[in-house]
């Protein structure tokens, strides 16, 4: 597996930016930029490749299994001029085993090593897009794998329904003193009402994820600014006393 590396904050001036470093070789660049590794946290001069200081910042170190891709990760947590950035990740990228992470790279890889399911990827890209209270209640919840938890409970229920058919049909010419039917009628009546529900809920879900697109339409000078900026609360539109 590549050791793949990448600005995991926003792009910008800022006044902190970090740098993240997942894979086999992530300890191994971390000694090459700072002289030593930390083990968990701590403070380290970042140098360039002929020795000179590039930034101090803020190291800290995750061990595989328990970090957000499931591997090794090292996150440098620099000054976020976009000067000191740019010779960080330059550095990084002069050394050997290490390439610069494809766009949603370490969100892949948490889902292919286990740390997140498909649902918990989504929840996780809404949570980011998230803008009002509503949409993050309900981008946390869906992060917190309890929509793969609920999808867990629907698997484990239709298996056992299948595997009581399935003993019925093995077993026919014998006396099999239980009847099964009523347990697996009972097991798919609940997994399709559970169903139901979640699929009744997915309009108000995608309703919240995605907001309303509202437009005011009137003839010129009818007030339409002054309405959306009445309804915002604010000066959204720019408005004079002046028609026109």
């Amino acid at each position: 597996m590549d050791t793949i590396f990448a600005l995991a904050s926003a792009r910008g001036r800022a006044g902190v930016a970090v740098i993240r470093i997942s894979g086999p070789e992530a300890t191994r660049a971390c000694q090459k930029l700072c002289g030593s590794v930390p083990s968990q946290r701590g403070l380290r001069k970042i140098r360039g490749a002929s020795g000179e200081v590039l930034d101090e910042a803020l190291v800290l170190v995750f061990d595989q299994g328990r970090s957000f891709t499931g591997e090794n990760i090292v996150e440098l947590q620099v000054h976020g001029s976009t000067a000191v950035v740019e010779a960080v990740l330059r550095r990084l990228e002069g050394l050997d085993n290490l390439r610069l992470a494809e766009p949603g790279e370490f969100t892949r890889r948490a889902l292919e090593n286990g740390r997140l399911d498909l649902a918990q990827v989504e929840g996780l890209a809404d949570l980011i897009e998230a803008e009002t209270e509503a949409q993050r209640v309900q981008a946390q919840r869906v992060l917190s794998g309890a929509l793969g938890q609920k999808a867990e409970g629907w698997r484990a229920d239709l298996i056992r329904a299948a595997a009581l058919l399935e003993a019925t049909i093995d077993f026919a010419d014998e006396d099999v003193p239980v009847d099964v039917s009523p347990e697996v009628l009972a097991l798919i009546e609940s997994v399709s009402g559970t169903l139901r529900i979640e699929r009744d809920g997915v309009g108000i879900a995608e309703r919240i994820r995605d907001g309303f697109e509202v437009a005011i339409v009137g003839p010129p000078n009818a007030g339409k600014s002054t309405l959306l900026n009445a309804l915002a609360g604010r000066e959204a539109a720019i408005t004079s006393e002046v028609a026109g």
